[in-house]
């Protein structure tokens, strides 16, 4: 899948990005990665690292080279029921899901290949497809995302596809105060029909086949232990 292949990870740091990123490192692609800690990524020397704070106001720099694709992972899990919700809130969760993916496709969609049909991977969640109590907030952004997902894939048709991942609960830096106790984690797996936790490998291997599934653009993919869909 290379012939040294170039992807641009953002949110490669962490979580589902750094897994991301590690995987198409051992596939032989070339990553550029964009995170605030360089120090948790794997030493490669396939690796550029672009520090970046997605809810700061600074700019991204320049990249030289073609880009075959490109990831936003950065996100939020702020939950809280209405009467605590703040302004501030749904402004901070739309500017680190919306607005930081906006701002990475444009700037970097002229770097994006021509020949290639290239790949562009967002992340809403579950909670945008189905009503659940205190995500407020978050739901808001991420219905935003699949919004902007689709309209990208109708502009960009058919050069550059687009797509977005939509997972439940992942076993990921983020959601770390959902499953810090064993009575957390047996609650978050038992309200998924298959009855565990997803995590950051399912994801990315998710993410990896959506940069390179050359028929498929402006779709929403649901990857969530079944909870979006069914009963059990």
């Amino acid at each position: 899948m290379n012939d040294q292949k170039k992807y641009l990870i953002a949110g490669a740091s962490s979580g589902i990005g750094r897994e991301i990123c590690q995987k198409l490192l051992d596939d032989g692609c070339h990553i550029i990665a964009i995170g605030r800690s360089p120090e948790n990524l794997p030493q490669h020397s396939a690796l550029e690292f672009i520090r970046h704070d997605f809810m700061l106001d600074e700019p991204l720099p320049d990249i030289d080279g073609t880009l075959d694709g490109m990831v936003y992972t950065p996100g939020s899990i702020n939950l809280k029921p209405l009467s605590s919700v703040k302004e501030s809130d749904i402004l901070d969760d739309f500017r680190i899901n919306v607005l930081g993916a906006f701002r990475l496709i444009s700037k970097y969609r002229r770097n994006l290949s021509e020949t290639s049909h290239p790949g562009i991977v967002l992340f809403s969640s579950v909670a945008a497809e189905i009503g659940m109590p205190f995500h407020t907030s978050i739901s808001i952004s991420k219905a935003a995302v699949q919004g902007l997902t689709k309209s990208l894939a109708a502009e960009f048709a058919p050069k550059v596809r687009v797509n977005c991942i939509a997972p439940s609960l992942t076993d990921t830096p983020l959601a770390k105060m959902l499953l810090n106790s064993d009575a957390k984690r047996q609650s978050g797996m038992d309200r998924h029909p298959l009855k565990r936790i997803g995590s950051a490998e399912d994801i990315a291997d998710l993410a990896i086949y959506l940069l390179n599934a050359g028929w498929m653009t402006g779709q929403v993919v649901h990857i969530d232990g079944g909870l979006g869909t069914i009963m059990k």
